[in-house]
């Protein structure tokens, strides 16, 4: 964990932070303010946010455990503060968050879609799988043709597992 900061539940009153963060990475499909408040809310026990010495979101990464299949975290969004940035903070809140979620909720199965040219996104989930010496299983999960939008790329589904987290149970 990068020195100075820490990895923490988000909060109802992070939503405002963590929209900020999101809409000015520049990368990310920018949800509405109200999405990320109900994600604090509703979601939070399968979320991370980091924080800096005052407290404040400089990161964070929003998932939920897919319904049909409870072993499996979806990781929604990945997004740190550009002054948080270089630092290892993205890997530090992924790593930081499997582990709970693995210990709480007993998965063993990652998965995230990231576009083909979100180069920092393919980097973290490739060397995720490494670090924990998981396969990885790529296919187009949404086709650009399924975007209601000109221009969106296709969604590319990382399957990423089994990872094996020591100490966590398997529910």
């Amino acid at each position: 964990m990068p020195e100075g900061l820490k990895l923490d539940t988000p909060r109802v009153d992070d939503g405002a932070a963590i929209w900020r963060i999101a809409r000015d990475s520049k990368t990310l499909d920018l949800n509405s303010s109200y999405s990320y408040l109900l994600w604090c809310r509703d979601f939070a026990a399968t979320s991370v946010v980091a924080r800096d010495g005052a407290g404040e979101p400089v990161g964070f990464i929003t998932g939920y455990i897919r319904p049909q299949q409870p072993g499996t975290l979806l990781v929604w969004q990945v997004a740190v503060d550009e002054a948080a940035r270089g630092r290892g903070l993205a890997a530090a809140m992924l790593d930081g968050l499997t582990l709970r979620v693995a210990e709480e909720h007993g998965i063993d199965t990652v998965e995230t879609t990231v576009t083909p040219d979100n180069t920092p996104s393919n980097r973290l989930f490739t060397s995720y799988a490494q670090r924990h010496s998981a396969a990885v299983a790529k296919d187009v999960l949404f086709d650009a043709a399924l975007f209601p939008e000109d221009g969106h790329l296709p969604e590319v589904l990382y399957r990423i597992g089994p990872v094996v987290f020591p100490g966590a149970s398997k529910r």
